[in-house]
């Protein structure tokens, strides 16, 4: 998509502190990190959200998450990380391009959610 915020880093356009590039995925540090770990991975292909991935992106997904757990424990936290997905206007999604958040750190990230 010609002015969405991801593509133009997979293009170049924008720059972006890559820690890992392969022919599928990017991902980079976060510009405004949530904790002391804090990396984005993102396709190459333009997938709006995990909502409207299809069968066809399924290798792509396998390996966004088949490398969460060396990307977390190269850059930090080796004991866990949380991935978080952000889906859509209900689950917050801000760039409407699939991210997944690998955040982490040397302290627990906290619960999940909080309670009602």
């Amino acid at each position: 998509m010609e002015d969405c915020l991801f593509c133009k880093i997979v293009r170049g356009e924008i720059p972006a502190r890559k820690v890992h590039e392969d022919d599928w995925l990017i991902a980079f540090h976060d510009i405004n990190p949530a904790r002391p770990l804090h990396l984005l991975v993102i396709p190459k292909k333009h997938i709006t959200s995990l909502a409207t991935a299809t069968a066809d992106d399924t290798e792509i997904l396998g390996r966004l998450l088949a490398i969460t757990g060396r990307l977390a424990a190269e850059h930090g936290s080796p004991d866990g990380f949380r991935l978080i997905i952000n889906t859509g206007r209900i689950g917050h999604q801000e760039v409407p391009h699939l991210h997944a958040h690998i955040v982490g750190g040397p302290e627990p990230v906290g619960p999940m959610l909080k309670r009602a």
